[in-house]
């Protein structure tokens, strides 16, 4: 049977870098919400030798993941999930990113897990995710993703009522679903594992891609504490995406791989004082 990999948010940026990079064996299934840039970009996989279908998908939608995982299903065996859909602070207001990359992890773990019979889901996180004080971290409500999922999103939503609306109020909300996903992919790693199926999550920093860019203005404070001071580009990070899907680090589980450039460690301890 065929092997499956799939790709949300693959339209463009990470997402369609780390596709390039995937074994040529796989199938790959791109989903987003734009279909005209999907089409576009299975053209190109399919220029450099890849067998790519696309498949929209809205994932703070569990109906629609769920006929994702129908379609991906359909064309073989799904061995690799890359969960890379996902909206920044420029994009828009706090309860939509929270749908989005909290609700949206949720969805994908959950039901491409009832068909996979091993193999990985990767989650994408972010570097910002470090930037949440531990107070503010509350496993509790964290944990109302798989049991209340209103409750899940107005609680998170009324932390960010802490600050003002507009940017910073979307930037909070951010934080808070990109830590929620480095907590939600170790969660999945213990509850998923004895099935076959390994989960880990990466966060990125900020990386030249169209969303990187949108936030550089204003959320680019990270690009000094680097350590070489430059944004991430996309083609490190698609490539470093891929190499942790990769079937051989099968015994890379349960964490979260910091792909910042040294951009938190920086901020925290060799360049504090900058």
């Amino acid at each position: 049977m065929a092997k499956v990999c799939v790709i949300t948010g693959g339209g463009s940026g990470m997402g369609l870098a780390a596709a390039k990079f995937m074994q040529n064996d796989r199938i790959i299934v791109l989903s987003g919400r734009t279909e005209a840039k999907l089409a576009k970009a299975v053209e190109e996989l399919e220029s450099m030798g890849f067998k790519a279908y696309a498949k929209a998908c809205d994932t703070s939608k569990r109906e629609s993941v769920k006929e994702l995982v129908q379609y991906a299903s359909s064309l073989g065996e799904v061995v690799t999930v890359i969960n890379s859909a996902g909206l920044s602070p420029a994009m828009s207001d706090a309860e939509t990113i929270i749908k989005v990359n909290a609700l949206g992890t949720v969805y994908i773990n959950q039901e491409f897990s009832k068909v996979m019979k091993s193999g990985v889901i990767l989650d994408i996180a972010s570097n910002s995710a470090y930037m949440l004080p531990s107070f503010m971290q509350s496993k509790k409500t964290y944990a109302l993703a798989d049991t209340d999922e209103d409750k899940f999103v107005k609680k998170l939503v009324k932390k960010t009522h802490m600050v003002k609306e507009g940017y910073m109020r979307s930037g909070f909300a951010y934080t808070l679903s990109k830590n929620f996903v480095v907590w939600y992919a170790k969660k999945c790693a213990y509850e998923y594992g004895p099935k076959g199926i390994r989960v880990v999550s990466l966060s990125p920093g900020l990386i030249a891609t169209d969303m990187g860019n949108l936030e550089k203005e204003s959320g680019g404070m990270l690009i000094g504490f680097s350590a070489e001071e430059r944004m991430g580009k996309v083609e490190e990070l698609g490539f470093a995406i891929a190499s942790v899907a990769d079937e051989r680090n099968g015994y890379l589980a349960g964490v979260d791989v910091l792909v910042d450039g040294g951009s938190v460690n920086g901020m925290k301890e060799f360049k504090k004082n900058k």
